[in-house]
Order: C-alpha cells, then sequence, then structure tokens
C-alpha cells in the first residue's frame, strides 16, 4: 500500500499507545492521533472501523486510482502488529 495517511486511535492510560507515538515521533512519522478520552464520538467511529474499542488502533488509508483516501487496512494493537506497521511505513516512504 503505497502513499497512505496514518490514522491512530488511542487512550492516554494506554501503555502500547504510548509505545506507538514515541516509535512514531522516534522516526518522523506523521499521523493523525485521536485521543478517545478528548473525543469520545471517535470511540464510535473506532468501532466501525475495527468492530472493537481496544487501542491502538491503527488505519492506513491509501488512495484509489482516482486520487481518493478509499483502500484502508485496520490493525489493532502496536506491539502485536509491529513488524506489518513498520512495513507499511517502510513501504510508503520508498
Amino acid at each position: 500500500m503505497k502513499k497512505v495517511q496514518l490514522e491512530l486511535y488511542t487512550r492516554p492510560t494506554c501503555s502500547d499507545c504510548q509505545d506507538a507515538k514515541a516509535y512514531l515521533a522516534e522516526h518522523h512519522i506523521a499521523y493523525i492521533d485521536y485521543d478517545l478520552s478528548k473525543d469520545p464520538a471517535k470511540e464510535q467511529e473506532l468501532i466501525k472501523l475495527s468492530g472493537a474499542r481496544m487501542v491502538p488502533t491503527f488505519v492506513f488509508k491509501g488512495k484509489s486510482l482516482v486520487g481518493l483516501m478509499s483502500k484502508r487496512k485496520v490493525l489493532i494493537g502496536f506491539e502485536q502488529n509491529f513488524d506489518e506497521i513498520v512495513g507499511i511505513l517502510r513501504d510508503n516512504k520508498s
């Protein structure tokens, strides 16, 4: 998935969320952070996207042929999906 936009759903009490944010900051990776403690309405959006309320949830949105953001990949959790997340981010830099 080339040229993706990353959205991250988090909570401040989630250590996996904080690890994910630290990794993204360390590698200068841009993302949109949806802190569910500050924006509870985003929780319903998260449930629609992933079927769960679990955080961190990574949403990678890719561009369709006509340039609209449409194709999505949703991954729940940082540590257990680390290799796949890093792979997507690495491919995005190419």
